[in-house]
């Protein structure tokens, strides 16, 4: 065999091991588990999530939490609290930045999301929002989260 060959080989080898160590062997961060937290003690439509709200927004946030109230209130709930049932708290550890960038948010507002962390069916796009609207709306979610020790 020949050193590229061999190079190869090892490139799969190492390839399989990782795979192999991320399915079986890694650990699991709190919190981004794939099976949806259980809410049957959450009565349909009340808030999933205790939110703390800041004492003070920066201006970006301000702008973000009315475009947030017109626009992904209905479904998230108040201070992003979600609704059992409804939509999943985005003031949960599975949006942290770490998890789900800000981006995420603008692709999740611009083309929808297949449901996958919660029970709650499909988010449809968002119609009338643009990528800076949806990036202030992650400004003022960003705070929140902070304020409620998700960083």
């Amino acid at each position: 065999m020949d050193r590229s060959g061999i190079l190869i080989g090892l490139f799969f080898v190492v390839g399989l091991g990782y795979v192999g160590y991320q399915t079986f062997a890694a650990p699991n961060p709190a919190g981004h588990s794939m099976t949806p937290p259980d809410l049957s003690d959450i009565e349909a439509g009340a808030p999933i999530a205790n939110v703390s709200v800041p004492e003070t927004f920066s201006e970006a946030a301000l702008v973000g939490q009315n475009i947030f109230n017109l626009k992904c209130a209905v479904c998230h709930g108040e201070n992003a609290a979600g609704q059992n049932g409804v939509a999943p708290p985005l003031v949960h550890v599975t949006y942290e930045p770490n998890h789900h960038s800000d981006m995420a948010f603008v692709l999740a507002a611009r083309n929808g999301v297949r449901a996958h962390h919660w029970d709650f069916g499909n988010m449809p796009a968002i119609e009338g929002l643009t990528e800076g609207d949806v990036k202030l709306v992650a400004t003022y979610v960003r705070e929140l989260q902070r304020e409620n020790g998700i960083f």
